[in-house]
């Protein structure tokens, strides 16, 4: 039996030794990674994201490929964030809501009115750029790119001009965003706090008859149809970006690290140029719609006070007054 057993045990070793019988590497079986956003398919996000990975397939023959789980189906963004953390995805398309989850002192990025045109956004993040990257580092994800959602206004069902109008309503804030939670407790507004999914059927039954969006994103949800005001000026802009796993972007060969590096640059200047004219599109296009614009007028020194209190109550608790101080420098032209 032992002799049976040799000739048996060199053929095996054999067929891992000899030339043309070596087994797959994983860089032959190529590589996927996994990548949820809350875009719906069809989107603007989406269509970009989907010509990205196309791009990508192309670059790298197929070895390396994304696979996007949109429109929510992995759940909201703390979910992204848990799936992330314990292996099940490798990255996601998140607003800041899902980033600050990673690093919560990128909420600096959103407070309201502090950033609120694209230009001021763009020099932030190009002159901070390496200090937010090392941020993430620290948590072991990559930024692999900025991205945006459109300009933060309010949709309601009744017209908006200053804040204490809001104390009678029913505003949705999204459970896990930190700003507008604190926005509506500065203001005295009792908030409906529900995950994003879960807006449109609030909206349907009037358990909210508020909500923070860019006209892009309620046009896109359709929330639009469920409201007739929006505010006419905005707060901030909805920022956010592409977060993966840093550990499975070191599993890459350099060839594909390489790839995907300059599919993704590419990817986010797209993306940031699209959804900037997609999201002044969807505002004419609610209007002509019948949503009326409400103009601030004599009540815009409401909304500074409520934002000037919202920033100076965040700020020391959840980012440093330096990092404030450096992101106002950076603003600037």
């Amino acid at each position: 039996m032992k002799l049976r057993f040799v000739p048996l045990l060199l053929l095996l070793v054999a067929a891992f030794v000899l030339p043309g019988t070596t087994t797959h590497t994983q860089a032959e079986a190529g590589y996927t990674l996994r990548i949820a956003s809350l875009a719906p398919a069809g989107s603007s996000w989406m269509k970009i994201l989907n010509a990205w990975n196309k791009t990508l397939q192309e670059k790298t023959d197929g070895k390396l490929k994304m696979r996007f789980y949109p429109g929510g189906s992995q759940g909201d963004e703390r979910d992204f964030v848990r799936k992330m953390r314990v292996g099940q995805l490798d990255g996601g398309v998140v607003t800041m809501t899902g980033m600050s989850m990673l690093v919560p002192a990128m909420n600096v990025l959103t407070l309201p009115g502090f950033l609120d045109t694209y230009e001021e956004l763009d020099r932030v993040r190009d002159k901070m750029a390496g200090e937010f990257e090392s941020m993430f580092d620290k948590e072991n994800m990559r930024l692999v790119g900025w991205g945006d959602a459109g300009k933060t206004r309010l949709f309601s069902v009744k017209p908006i001009k200053s804040p204490k109008d809001i104390k009678s309503m029913r505003p949705w804030v999204w459970k896990d965003d930190p700003i507008f939670v604190e926005f509506y407790q500065v203001i005295g507004a009792s908030a409906v706090r529900l995950g994003v999914p879960e807006v449109y059927p609030a909206l349907q039954t009037r358990m909210v008859d508020v909500i923070s969006s860019s006209a892009l994103t309620a046009v896109a949800l359709q929330w639009y149809t469920r409201v007739k005001y929006m505010t006419a000026h905005n707060s901030a802009i909805i920022a956010g970006g592409t977060v993966m796993r840093q550990d499975k972007y070191d599993e890459l060969p350099p060839e594909y690290k390489e790839a995907f590096d300059s599919t993704a640059a590419r990817a986010h200047e797209l993306l940031n140029k699209t959804i900037r004219k997609d999201d002044d599109k969807a505002y004419e296009v609610v209007l002509k719609k019948g949503i009326e614009a409400v103009e601030a007028g004599d009540a815009k020194a409401e909304w500074d006070a409520a934002d000037k209190k919202v920033r100076d109550n965040l700020t020391g608790r959840m980012f440093s007054k330096s990092l404030v101080e450096a992101v106002a420098a950076a603003a600037k032209p």
